[in-house]
């Protein structure tokens, strides 16, 4: 049997052997800063930890930094990779519910990263088996690991979490990355800030969460109306595939753009920060500036891999 969230007092090691990691909702702040720690012990380190394990990566819809940064962790950890990045060439196409695909795969790894554009897909699979599923996406529902990534680039970026005043920029409606890190914030003292057109903005059921939890927001369609409080600019495109509507999209596109002036006229010290890819919407002009921190937060994407895979499997 998989194990539950079950986790020792502090002090003690906190057991994440056989977990699902499916939703940020499933941790705790007092795991989500246990997992940031360990991932600083796993930046510079390689090494034989999973040597004889086996992930299985299964990628039904389209990615580069997830898919590789999760293959690139377990194989610097020792362990293989055996899956697909194109669920075209899969028994999918000839019936097989995702329901038995997972009950077949389970027998070949230790271990299963899924991303699929399906919402509430990753819980499926993760009741399906009996090994661990780790999340990586579905669809437009949550993307934990990437949260991790994300709150361990503003913990580096900022030396702290707490405090800070974070802006989301784009499309958040539709935005899993942004779902994801706004429900694990609610774990911390800070101000959030929701910058976006009416019809792209926060779903309410996100926003009750943070009233539940008494944290501070606003909402505005401008990002010069809070520039100069942000401490971060978490910056999104906008999603042309999660549209129903190909005009819908038409309108939306290139709604923000982050340029030098953008950041000329922000707070100083703001970091800009994006789960990427970027379509528009920040100037490559930004990429050499200090300010920039969205390729250092791809690359922190393989310690915290690395630490979510070693415990799982360890």
């Amino acid at each position: 049997m998989k194990k539950l969230i079950n986790w020792q007092n502090a002090g003690n090691l906190m057991n994440f052997k056989g977990r699902d990691i499916i939703s940020i909702r499933d941790l705790s702040k007092a795991e989500i800063l246990f997992l940031l720690k360990e991932a600083e012990k796993f930046e510079n380190k390689r090494g034989e930890f999973l040597s004889g394990k086996v992930l299985a990566s299964l990628f039904f819809e389209a990615s580069t930094r997830t898919r590789l940064s999760f293959e690139s962790a377990m194989e610097q950890l020792g362990g293989k990779v055996i899956g697909f990045s194109d669920d075209t060439s899969t028994s999918i196409k000839k019936g097989e519910t995702l329901w038995d695909t997972i009950k077949m795969v389970e027998q070949y790894a230790d271990c299963i990263v899924m991303r699929n554009p399906v919402e509430g897909s990753a819980r499926l699979a993760a009741d399906a088996a009996e090994i661990p599923v780790i999340n990586a996406g579905d669809g437009a529902n949550q993307h934990p690991t990437q949260t991790l990534v994300d709150l361990f680039t503003i913990k580096k970026a900022k030396g702290k979490i707490d405090g800070l005043t974070i802006g989301f920029v784009g499309d958040l409606k539709y935005g899993r990355t942004v779902h994801s890190l706004a429900v694990a914030l609610k774990n911390f003292n800070v101000k959030l800030c929701f910058i976006s057109p009416q019809s792209l903005e926060m779903p309410r059921e996100y926003l009750q969460e943070l009233d539940e939890k008494g944290i501070k927001y606003i909402e505005v369609d401008k990002i010069e109306k809070v520039s100069r409080e942000l401490d971060v600019m978490y910056v999104t495109r906008i999603q042309k595939e999660r549209f129903p509507d190909p005009l819908e999209y038409e309108r939306f596109k290139g709604v923000y753009r982050i340029d030098r002036k953008t950041i000329e006229n922000s707070k100083k010290g703001v970091i800009i920060m994006h789960p990427l890819p970027r379509v528009d919407e920040i100037a490559t002009e930004v990429d050499k500036m200090p300010n920039a921190w969205y390729f250092k937060q791809a690359k922190n994407g393989i310690p915290i891999r690395k630490a979510l895979l070693s415990l799982v499997m360890k």
